[in-house]
């Protein structure tokens, strides 16, 4: 019996918690850093998450509030209903749902919620008439696990790029992976071994840009749950392995308007529109700043460097694969899109899209002019080329992108106060933190040198 005071859609969530037999239900969200957490009720308790929200101390949070404004509510979004695939039995079964944070000082969506942040992103493209979809291509590894349960960095294959089988001996985990995420609703465009031994893609359909980042929030819990099942660790770090391939995030983002792809132009050499063109220019011109919410560890930038098919100049192309941002081709006008090529796995993707967002949005408002696309390798050019072509580079290190980061209003102004001034704090304590400390390296290199 349910209240008269659920949707539609709340009611129908219900009755598939009974039809199912779901016990417990995850209400789910991401803090400022992109971990997914999760408060677990009994599933008698979804009546009452939908009309008065579940409350958790946010004090304990990453970058959420301080120990004195700690209450905070979770708000289900009944459209987020899903059966956990690893928990789901005969008898019984999980089931999550995703959550906005609320301030329940205000009754306010909670300022520093990243689902929060991606929100005020869509609206603003809505204010501008746009509709924004996205598609990310996340990476990943598997490594085998010690005698103790613990990840080690040894791959439990030999495969390289879309290699079969003996090589890619993981195909059974990445087949257990598809039917679980499609248990959960994805609709799976592809999978493959990646370049590297232990890497790997699997690739989702395009959707609006919040159902996306949901998505891959979603993604990176169901890859680590599956791969444990057969006794593997899945990590979307970066750079596990040095001086192999590291794992990026490929995020494809068009616009639509009235129903018809805004990206998209006919008569155009590239079959771009001057709206397309003029959001590849506000993504360059504010990409420094981005990276430290797009490729936000310090090993991120261990991908980030020339000749391991990593973006580290600043342009676009229609062909090559070395510049940031590529045209990929379109069979239909529906499908003409951009692929910013630089964001990696590791990122919050709320924040990650929210920032790539906003960037894109003021090169519209502002009108910019977009470069020339660069055709050649830019791998191959020394400096001077570089400078002849005015290509720029990404920042090399965590520390430069947060500096690109404080000084650029734009990318500050789309995270909001709080996230921005919380994000910038961890940041700059995670890089410090790097600074002063030794590596392996340094120790194999120098130890008995000098």
């Amino acid at each position: 019996m349910t209240s008269g005071n659920l949707s539609a859609e709340e009611e129908a969530v219900i009755d598939q918690i009974e039809e199912q037999n779901v016990d417990f239900l995850r209400l789910q969200f991401t803090d400022i850093l992109g971990t997914v957490k999760n408060v677990s009720v009994p599933a008698s308790q979804a009546e009452k998450a939908f009309t008065e929200g579940i409350y958790f101390d946010g004090s304990s949070i990453d970058g959420f509030v301080r120990i004195q404004e700690s209450d905070m509510r979770l708000e289900p979004d009944p459209s987020t209903f899903a059966i956990l695939p690893w928990r789901n039995t005969e008898e019984s079964a999980a089931a999550r749902l995703i959550c906005d944070v609320m301030d329940t000082s205000t009754g306010e969506p909670f300022s520093g919620d990243p689902r929060g942040v991606l929100k005020r992103a869509i609206e603003r493209a809505e204010d501008m008439g746009y509709d924004i979809n996205a598609a990310p291509e996340p990476e990943f590894f598997l490594f085998e696990e010690d005698e103790d349960g613990r990840a080690t960095t040894k791959t439990n294959d030999a495969g390289g790029y879309f290699d079969l089988a003996p090589k890619d001996l993981a195909q059974d985990v990445r087949r257990d992976i598809i039917y679980g995420l499609e248990s959960m609703g994805f609709d799976i465009e592809a999978s493959h071994h990646e370049v590297a031994q232990g890497q790997h893609e699997i690739n989702f359909t395009y959707d609006d840009a919040l159902s996306t980042a949901d998505n891959v929030a979603t993604f990176r819990s169901v890859v680590r749950a599956i791969a444990a099942e057969h006794d593997l660790h899945a990590t979307f770090m970066p750079k596990p392995i040095p001086r192999i391939n590291g794992s990026g995030m490929h995020t494809h983002i068009s616009l639509f308007q009235g129903g018809e792809n805004a990206f998209h132009d006919d008569d155009d050499e590239f079959n771009l529109s001057e709206t397309a063109k003029q959001f590849v220019a506000g993504i360059l011109e504010h990409a420094p700043a981005i990276t430290a919410v797009s490729n936000p560890t310090v090993n991120s930038y261990k991908r980030l460097v020339p000749g391991y098919e990593a973006p580290v100049y600043v342009a676009w192309s229609d062909r090559n694969r070395s510049a940031l941002i590529r045209k990929p081709a379109a069979r239909v006008p529906a499908a003409s899109r951009i692929e910013a090529r630089f964001p990696d796995p590791s990122c919050n993707p709320y924040l990650a899209f929210a920032a790539l967002i906003h960037a894109g949005l003021d090169g519209i408002e502002q009108g910019l002019e977009c470069p020339d696309p660069v055709r050649e390798n830019i791998y191959e050019f020394d400096e001077q080329k570089r400078e002849e072509y005015g290509i720029n580079t990404l920042p090399t290190n965590l520390g430069e992108a947060v500096d690109a980061l404080e000084e650029d209003e734009v990318i500050g102004d789309a995270l909001g106060e709080h996230v921005y001034e919380k994000f910038v704090e961890a940041k700059r304590a995670e890089f410090k933190d790097y600074l002063v400390d030794v590596s392996d390296w340094e120790l194999d290199r120098y130890l008995e040198t000098f």
